[in-house]
C-alpha cells in the first residue's frame, strides 16, 4: 500500500532521497549541476511529501511559494527501484493538492532537457510547457510547465 506522508525538508528521509536526486542529476547534468544546485537548497522550502510503500520512504517532491497564486514544484524524485509503477503520478497529484488547500491555483516547475522521464511525467498530468521562469529564462537546458489546479 503506498501512503503520504506531509513533513518538511529536515525528515532524514527527504535528505536521504535529495541526496540520491543530487547524485543522480550530477551524473545527467553534468558541468549545468552546480548552476541548478543553487536554486534546489532547501531553505526556501517548508513543504515536503513522501512517498511510503512496502513500509519505507521511496518518493520525495517540494513544494515553495512562487507568488501570490503559485507554487513551484521541486526535488521529485523516485527511487530507481520504484519507478514505472505510477507512484511519480500519485506524488504529484499529492503535491497538488497540497498546494489547492494552502489557498494557492497554479503550479510551476523546471525540469531539464535530458530528463526525458520527468517531462513524459509532466505531460501525462495535464501540465503544459511554458517559457522558461526566473533564473531559467536563459537556460536552454531548462524545459518549464504550469498546470492552473481545480479545486
Amino acid at each position: 500500500m503506498t501512503q503520504l506522508l506531509r513533513t518538511n525538508p529536515q525528515h532524514p528521509d527527504y535528505q536521504r532521497l535529495v541526496a540520491a536526486l543530487d547524485a543522480s542529476l550530477r551524473i545527467t547534468d553534468g558541468e549545468e549541476f552546480h548552476f541548478y544546485a543553487q536554486f534546489n537548497k532547501s531553505d526556501a522550502i517548508k513543504y515536503v511529501l513522501l512517498v511510503q510503500k512496502d513500509e519505507q520512504f521511496v518518493a520525495c517532491g517540494a513544494i515553495k511559494a512562487f507568488d501570490a497564486q503559485t507554487m513551484e514544484v521541486k526535488r521529485m524524485f523516485v527511487a530507481e527501484t520504484h519507478r514505472n509503477q505510477g507512484i511519480a503520478s500519485t506524488l504529484l497529484k499529492g503535491l497538488e493538492k497540497w498546494i489547492l488547500e494552502l489557498g494557492y491555483q497554479k503550479s510551476i516547475l523546471e525540469t531539464g532537457v535530458r530528463q526525458l522521464a520527468a517531462i513524459r511525467l509532466y505531460e501525462k498530468n495535464a501540465y503544459q510547457r511554458i517559457p522558461n521562469y526566473g533564473q531559467y529564462v536563459d537556460q536552454p537546458s531548462s524545459v518549464c510547465f504550469a498546470k492552473h489546479l481545480d479545486a
